[in-house]
Order: C-alpha cells, then sequence, then structure tokens
C-alpha cells in the first residue's frame, strides 16, 4: 500500500532508472559510486513509499516488472528536468558557469587539455570543469546515464537519444622509424599503407577503427593477427611510439598528437599528399534532452579555438624530419 505523503527523492529515481537500464545491480551501483547495501536501501525505500514493486530480483537475473517499465520513462523525464532546472539556475542567460563533467577519448585529452585549460581559466574563470578520460562507448554510456554532462568524441556516434556538435577535422600523420625511406615524405597515397606494418591501439580505441576504416577504403585490412604470431597490443599512443622508434612498425596518428608524441629519438613524421583525405572528425555529444545547447555551443567554440592553438605551426617545416642522410 502507498504512502500517499511519500515523495521520492531524486536520488532514489536515479537508482530506480540505472538499475532497470543496466539490469545489474553491481554494474549500477559502480555507475552511481555507491555501495550495494546502499543501491537496494534507496530502491526498497522507493517501491515501499510508492507501495509498487519496480524490480524483480533473483539470484541470477535482473527484471523490471511491468510497473516499473510503465514507470520508467517519467522517472527518466524528472531527472531530465531535474537537470533543467539546475542549468537554468547556473545560468539562465546560456553562460557556462558551475560543475561541468566533460568525456574526452585518450586520443583527444592529452593533446588540446593544457590549452584549453588555460583558456577556460582565462576567458570562463567560474567554469569548474571535471575531465573524465575513457573510450568512446564508456563515454557514451555515462552520458547517457547522466554521469557526465557531455563528451568530446570522434565522430560520427552511434545510438538515438544524444546531438552532436562537430568541432574540427583534423588529417593523420604517418609516423615511421627515422631511418625509413617514407621519413620526411609530404606526398604520401593511401595505397602506400599496404607497403606498411601498422601498428594500432588495442580494442576499444575510436583511433584503431579509424586506421582499420581507411585502410578497407583501399581494399586491405591492417594485419592485426595471425596464425601462430602474437600481435603488439598498446593501450596509449605513447607506448605505440617507442614501438614505432623501436622498429616494430609504422603508424598513424591525429595531427594533434604530433607535438607531443613524435618529438622523441628514433622518430619520424610523414605526411599525405595534399588532397588525400585521411583525416577524422572530433565533435561534442551532448544528451538531446539537455537544456544547456547554448552553454554546449559555447564550449565548443573554445575547444575548437584550443584545437587551433595546439595545432598552430604545423606545417611541414615544424614536423620531426629524417637523420636518415639519404
Amino acid at each position: 500500500m502507498s504512502n500517499k505523503e511519500y515523495r521520492p527523492t531524486l536520488a532514489q529515481l536515479r537508482t530506480f532508472v540505472t538499475i532497470a537500464e543496466n539490469r545489474h545491480f553491481g554494474t549500477a551501483a559502480a555507475k552511481l559510486s555507491i555501495s550495494q547495501p546502499s543501491l537496494s536501501q534507496a530502491l526498497v525505500a522507493l517501491e515501499t513509499g510508492l507501495g509498487v514493486q519496480l524490480i524483480e530480483r533473483s539470484t541470477r537475473r535482473v527484471i523490471v516488472t511491468p510497473t516499473g517499465e510503465e514507470l520508467l520513462p517519467s522517472a527518466k523525464a524528472t531527472l531530465d528536468a531535474a537537470e533543467t532546472f539546475l542549468a537554468m539556475a547556473r545560468g539562465a542567460c546560456g553562460s557556462l558557469t558551475g560543475p561541468l563533467a566533460l568525456g574526452m577519448i585518450p586520443t583527444v585529452a592529452p593533446y588540446i587539455l593544457p590549452t584549453m585549460l588555460h583558456r577556460t581559466a582565462s576567458e570562463l574563470p567560474d567554469l569548474q570543469p571535471c575531465i573524465i578520460e575513457d573510450q568512446t562507448r564508456h563515454l557514451l554510456e555515462q552520458l547517457r546515464d547522466g554521469q557526465i554532462d557531455c563528451a568530446v568524441v570522434a565522430l560520427p556516434v552511434s545510438g538515438t537519444g544524444l546531438t552532436t556538435m562537430p568541432l574540427y577535422e583534423e588529417d593523420f600523420a604517418i609516423v615511421v622509424p627515422d631511418t625509413s625511406p617514407m621519413a620526411g615524405r609530404e606526398d604520401v597515397t593511401l595505397p602506400e599503407l599496404k607497403q606498411l606494418n601498422l601498428l594500432l591501439l588495442d580494442d576499444g580505441h575510436c583511433l584503431r577503427d579509424q586506421i582499420i576504416d581507411l585502410c578497407q577504403s583501399q581494399d586491405f585490412s591492417p594485419a592485426t593477427s595471425g596464425p601462430g604470431k602474437a600481435t603488439t597490443r598498446a593501450a596509449s599512443l605513447a607506448t605505440v611510439m617507442q614501438c614505432v622508434a623501436g622498429g616494430l612498425g609504422t603508424t598513424l596518428v591525429p595531427g594533434s598528437a604530433v607535438p607531443s608524441e613524435c618529438d622523441r629519438p628514433g622518430l619520424a613524421v610523414a605526411r599525405f599528399a595534399p588532397g588525400v583525405d585521411a583525416r577524422r572528425t572530433i565533435g561534442l555529444a551532448y544528451r538531446a534532452s539537455s537544456a544547456r545547447r547554448e552553454e554546449f555551443q559555447q564550449l565548443g567554440e573554445l575547444i575548437r579555438a584550443a584545437y587551433a592553438e595546439t595545432v598552430s605551426g604545423l606545417d611541414g617545416t615544424s614536423l620531426p624530419r629524417s637523420t636518415n642522410p639519404d
């Protein structure tokens, strides 16, 4: 029997929504950064107050009851309305102020963050950014769950409920050992990638998928595995660079990574010929239900300017060159 005086808290509604979306108590607790007992207590309090069962528990699975399925859209709408209320309270005129949880993929964050955060401190002194670096799929999950406000990712992204805003396009550069005949060239064509032993980031990194797509546009796939052959696996571009410098192969990196990653002994950079379409699009993703569109546009302009400043001066003369006298 429901308590007519009962009013659910936002935390209780968020608990219900997170459990319903993940169908797993452990995963839901981790996403909400609370213990499983606290998660269960919040759900029990909600169900007791409403006088209905929302989640059916068993040792093997979590099932959303028919009543829970019926109430789930309203719970989500209530959380979205609360977010809108807070966004308007922080800046009714669309000005970026207060806390902002910003997700970034690992092949963007290390390279534009120094400039971006410097600009943020100067241009948006009342903004309190919290940076979450993770792979694209994890950031999109956190975005849909309301754990972060927006995310800088490579476009396009799949799934519903999100809006994306293109920010900039960046060319790929080819990183080779400094003894390679390709070192320092500025006229590389896409078919020439077939000649290279391309080293890729590990599964889950969108840069890996982008390079594979680029190769497949030329009707070949990079050798990522083979019978009886171990495959080099790297979780960061820094590790890939060390492997290239050690002669294990070559790789492609986004232009913004060149100043930081390619200024190492043993490395040189080659560039694609003018007009070759070897690039990626970086954009800002946020929930379609968010009322902070104007604020995100302002943030997007700041990120775009930070990228432009990061890559300014990256012409052929500024890239690491071959030390091979030939």
